[in-house]
């Protein structure tokens, strides 16, 4: 998980470039779609698929593989690709080295990463759209308006994770209801001896989620819009103020004393022992959970809440193993083959799927099973009214959470780190072509 939101400068502005021939990697060849979906079980015998995922997703196709290598004859390898998973990917398909298949974020920013329009498969028309929650059909996976990534699973949410015994324990009832009441609790929950916040600075990535769920607000509002214009800038109130807050509150003492040490293994412990009342997380964060607790336990102790400056607006971050993306190899027959399996996928093997995985359900024809735990189904809930994340929205992702976590350790103040992303960001921007940098 560490990995997953990097965009390390060289790294990726090389890719960018790269992948791009040197022009702007949003532009390009388009799609009108694929001359054809392929029933779902068509005679693939003799055909190999090869997918790419991170170690953190290569066992979630195997159900569907398994169904799908019985029903066509085809035969499907998964290739681990190591961490980080992002910077391999663009390397390996800059250098004309792609899948058949592969785990990818589906955001616009990534996306472009991949240089989309040359080297992805338009997935327009697939037969598997309408079944899509329709809240869900549409909120990722696009780029200058053609999809490129099927979701399979239910974006992460940027929220509240909360121990409600510890709440119980201390008189809590009521989950608040907008920024200042969550500040409030927090200041309460301290006040009664108890840590309000955990935060894991050692492993680093989780910080930014401090600043994006302030923004939300903004982002509805079309801040990244602007950012992506250069007509803002991290330096410039709306996210300055968001880092400064985040200081402001760990200098208040609400976060973990071992704030500088803690690791992701270790805010998951924290927060189910009941050692601190919240965290501020995504989704891999409850996975970090169920291994340590089954879902009985975690029912009984884990709780979620969206918030947002002004209510309880979620903030929604797709990552790498919610969708799939489908990649021009230039053999039209391991194209066909490769959106079959997305169509088996998003069709006659998901109730097979989702049951595996435990997960939501991202279609209504489709029941979620009964054993995801509550907290999971509270985070499903927040998505169709969220807004998106600076990895959703934004042209380019910094890495915020880098300089935040060297605010923590003490290296950069809060203007520094406005001032290291707006940088990055404006360099990325420019490798990319983007007007206004």
């Amino acid at each position: 998980m560490k990995n997953r939101f990097r965009s390390t400068l060289a790294l990726a502005a090389a890719a960018a470039v790269a992948l791009a021939g040197c022009s702007d990697p949003g532009a390009g060849d388009t799609d009108a779609g694929p001359a054809e979906w392929p029933a779902q079980d068509a005679d693939l015998t003799g055909t190999t698929l090869t997918i790419w995922a991170a170690q953190n997703s290569n066992t979630v196709p195997d159900s569907v593989i398994a169904g799908f290598e019985e029903l066509t004859g085809a035969k499907v390898d998964v290739v681990t690709i190591p961490d980080p998973y992002e910077q391999g990917v663009q390397t390996k398909v800059a250098t004309g080295d792609t899948p058949d298949l592969a785990f990818w974020q589906p955001t616009a920013s990534q996306l472009t990463a991949l240089n989309a329009t040359q080297n992805l498969q338009s997935l327009e028309g697939a037969p598997w759209l309408d079944s899509y929650d329709p809240a869900l059909r549409d909120i990722t996976g696009i780029l200058n308006d053609t999809r490129y990534a099927a979701l399979v699973t239910t974006p992460a949410v940027e929220g509240v994770y909360y121990n409600k015994e510890v709440f119980a324990a201390n008189g809590v009832t009521d989950l608040p209801t907008d920024w200042d009441s969550f500040i409030q609790l927090a200041r309460d929950l301290k006040a009664d001896g108890t840590t309000p916040f955990y935060e894991m600075g050692a492993d680093r990535w989780a910080t930014q989620w401090w600043v994006q769920v302030q923004l939300a607000d903004a982002a509805a509002d079309g801040l990244w819009d602007r950012v992506n214009a250069g007509e803002e800038a991290f330096t410039d109130p709306t996210i300055q103020g968001a880092i400064d807050e985040y200081k402001a509150l760990i200098d208040e003492g609400l976060f973990n004393a071992d704030i500088k040490t803690a690791t992701f293994e270790d805010q998951g412990a924290a927060l189910l022992a009941g050692d601190a009342a919240m965290v501020m997380q995504v989704n891999s964060f409850f996975g970090q959970l169920q291994s340590l607790a089954d879902t009985p336990e975690l029912n009984e102790k884990i709780g979620f809440f969206p918030i947002s400056p002004s209510g309880n607006t979620g903030t929604f971050i797709p990552d790498q193993s919610n969708a799939l993306v489908a990649f021009k190899t230039g053999d039209a027959d391991q194209e066909s083959a490769a959106r079959q399996l997305l169509s088996y996928w998003l069709g006659d093997g998901y109730g097979d799927f989702v049951n595996a995985q435990s997960t939501v359900s991202l279609q209504p024809g489709v029941d979620t099973p009964a054993d995801v735990p509550d907290a999971l189904l509270s985070v499903s809930d927040a998505v169709g009214d969220s807004t998106g994340s600076m990895q959703a929205l934004a042209i380019a992702n910094p890495d915020l959470y880098i300089y935040l976590a060297d605010m923590i350790q003490g290296t950069k103040t809060p203007t520094e780190v406005a001032e290291a992303t707006q940088a990055q960001f404006a360099e990325l921007a420019k490798a990319q072509g983007a007007e206004g940098f």
